[in-house]
Order: structure tokens, then sequence, then C-alpha cells
């Protein structure tokens, strides 16, 4: 949140640039597993990346604490033309496929104990499932080959469409209830998993299509930004089923499944029951700071590339990771997406965490957030409803579509986007 009012701009130095290459960490951890599995043989070897991502990563995050500090403005032309900062996301993608072929050929071995089998599939996901977030940072911006980079990080968990629903759909109708992307308050991650996946993947369907309707164009062809990706995961999977034997499929689909379920349960925690309201027009109101959780923790943003910071990113995608704000306005979650995808695990936990910071969020009016409909009786009986005459739109709008099937001195100052 602060600026660093003592340094002049051209004195500014990021004190963070040596800590980045950390968010590499995560795709070289298989290889430290392997290498404790083939000296030792124990099969635990092979759940050290979950626990080191979500164990020992949330520990260190707590102790080190938060980093509120903003680059001056003066610096940022610069800083986001630093070729060092996107060349740490442009190496991830060889460490992840080295990753994946490595565990691929020792699941082809097919020597593994069922417990040292499921730590080498969650070890693959929670590779891919980051490498998510890797192709969201080079998806927004525009040059081609960053693109086209996304796609393929992308490629080993088959959701080549998210380039399509994240860009054109999530960041139109964040924070509302026709986003699917958006979880609602009271709505579990398990409630949401199954509406988020299946809602994504049709919403990217329909918008890429349209795109070639309107043209008068068939959707059909190798200009389609879904077929292409899904092409490219294809032709992955069939390398190595050629490389492996056709053994490896079952591990490259459940791998696959973890890897975008981790995403899913980072989409859910972003914006848990924050609501953009209607204007007098009936339109919703612009995306401003108020409507994403928010972390400053320092580790986590930085093996995230500061994906925590995240209103700033829904109001500048194409502002690179290094450049991203923090600001006064935004709703704070207690900890880091490290910890807080753990709490959102387990329902009760989450509810006890969260509901009630959505419901300060809103100065105690549960009318004014997005509330996942099956779940508003026991909120207004749990929190009362000091609105209750007030009709709520994103309730409402949530039941349409279930039965339809200034600043202070030295700090960011938080416009309206």
């Amino acid at each position: 949140m602060t600026t660093d009012a003592t340094t002049p701009p051209l004195a500014w130095r990021d004190t963070r640039k040596l800590l980045w290459p950390l968010a590499l960490l995560v795709p070289v951890l298989p290889f430290t597993a392997w290498s404790i599995w083939h000296s030792t043989g124990g099969a635990w070897a092979w759940w050290l990346t979950p626990v080191v991502v979500f164990g020992l990563i949330p520990v260190i995050d707590l102790l080190i604490g938060e980093d509120r500090r903003n680059p001056p403005d003066e610096v940022v032309p610069r800083l986001a033309a630093d070729g060092y900062y996107r060349w740490l996301t442009y190496l991830y993608l060889p460490a992840q496929y080295a990753a994946l072929a490595l565990c691929c050929a020792v699941w082809a071995r097919g020597d593994l104990s069922w417990i040292g089998a499921a730590g080498l599939v969650f070890t693959v996901g929670v590779v891919n499932g980051i490498a998510i977030n890797t192709a969201h940072e080079l998806g927004h911006k525009r040059e081609t080959m960053e693109r086209w980079l996304s796609k393929v990080a992308l490629a080993p968990t088959g959701y080549g469409h998210f380039y399509v629903e994240h860009n054109r759909g999530h960041h139109t109708r964040v924070a509302t209830p026709e986003d699917p992307a958006s979880a609602r308050l009271g709505e579990s991650v398990w409630a949401f998993w199954p509406r988020t996946v299946c809602g994504s993947l049709r919403s990217a369907w329909r918008l890429e299509t349209s795109r070639f309707r309107i043209r008068g164009r068939n959707p059909w062809t190798w200009r389609n930004d879904i077929l292409t990706a899904w092409a490219m995961t294809l032709v992955l999977y069939g390398v190595l089923m050629l490389a492996f034997g056709p053994g490896v499929l079952p591990f490259l689909l459940l791998q696959a499944v973890i890897g975008f379920s981790l995403l899913e349960v980072v989409n859910y925690l972003e914006h848990y029951g924050l609501a953009r309201q209607h204007t007098a027009a009936g339109r919703y109101e612009k995306v401003d700071p108020q409507h994403s959780w928010n972390s400053d923790r320092t580790v986590t943003n930085v093996f995230l590339f500061q994906l925590q910071r995240h209103s700033d990113h829904h109001a500048n995608p194409l502002r690179r990771y290094q450049t991203l704000r923090s600001f006064d306005s935004s709703p704070q979650l207690p900890a880091g997406y490290a910890t807080m995808v753990v709490a959102a695990l387990v329902p009760p936990v989450w509810r006890r965490v969260m509901d009630h910071r959505v419901l300060a969020h809103y100065g105690g009016d549960l009318e004014l957030a997005n509330v996942h409909p099956p779940a508003l009786r026991r909120l207004r009986a749990l929190y009362g409803a000091q609105s209750g005459s007030r009709p709520n739109a994103a309730i409402s709008r949530s039941c349409s579509s279930a039965s339809a099937g200034t600043s202070s001195p030295g700090r960011t100052s938080s416009p309206r986007w």
C-alpha cells in the first residue's frame, strides 16, 4: 500500500528482484522428490511437492509477513520493460514439461505403491496447476509469443479454454452471479467446482464460436483458440504415450484434474461473496478494488507472480506482475493463497474464517453480497439482513440463473475502474 517516499524514483530498486526466481522452485521440486525416492526407495518422497506448497510455504509466509509497498509510478515503465521478469515466466515452462516427462517415466515403471502413485499424481497436478497461473500472466499480454506460450502452459491440464473464458468472460462478468468463476457467499468449494468447471467450458465455447459467427465464419477452424489449445493437449498426450506407453494416459488424466481443480479453488477464494451493484441505468457498476480479495503476503506473492494483488490485475490486465499495486480499499484475506486453498477445502473452516469478513466488507448488509441462493435462509438466520426490504440484485439474479438452468499520505489512491 505504501510507496517509498524517502527514495528518489530514479534510485528506486526492486528489493525482491533476487527473490522472484523462487517462483521456479515448484517445477524443480519433482526432481528433488525423484532424487530422494531413487536413493531411499521411500514412496513418501513423492508427497514432497504438495507438502512444501501447502505446508512449508504457508508457515514461511506467516513468519515473513506482508509487503505492501508499491513501485513509484515514475519507475513503472522501466520496471515493466525489464526482460528479466518476463524470462522468469518463460522459464517455468521448460521446467514444467521436464517435470511432467520425468514423472511419466516413473509412472511407466509400474513399481510404485499406491501411496507413491497418489503422491506422483498430486505432485504433477500441483506443478501444472500452478503453471496455469503462469499461463494467466502470459495470456493477458499483447505479444503473440506470450499468448502462444500461455496455451503451451495450459496443455498439460487440458484446460486450454481458460485462455478464452478468463480473458473475455471472467474479466467482463467478475463479481456477478452470471460469472461461473466468482464464488457466492455460503457456497462451498465442492458446490462451486462443478458450477465453475462446466460453466466456464460452456461460456468459453459460446464466446469463441460467437466470435466467428458474427463474421459469418465457421468456428471449426485452426484459428479457433479453444480448438488449437485442445489440439496442443492431444499432441502432448500422444507424444508422451508414444514415449512411455499408453499406460501413462490414466496418470495424465488424473494429474490434469488435480491441476485444473487447483486453479478453480484459487478462483473460488479470489472473489468469494463479492458483488458489483447495479447503477441507476440498470448496468453493473465498474470493477474497482473492492471486488477482489487480495493478499500482500510476501512469499506467496513471489511464488505466484503477484497474483494475490488481484484488484490491480482486474483493473489493468495488461500490467505486468512486477508492477502490480496494493490498494487500501481492497478487502484482504487473512493469509496467502496457499493457506486459503487448504482452508477452502474444509467448508466449516472456510465459513468460520471468511463469511463474517464478507459481511464486514459490506457493513453487515447481507443484501449487498453475492449470495448462494440455497444458503440464503441460513445466512439470514445467522447474520440477519440490515436491508431486507431492499432487493439484492446479486441474489435475485442468482435465483434467476438457477431457475433457468481520498488516500492517505504516501499511499496509493484507489480510483474506480
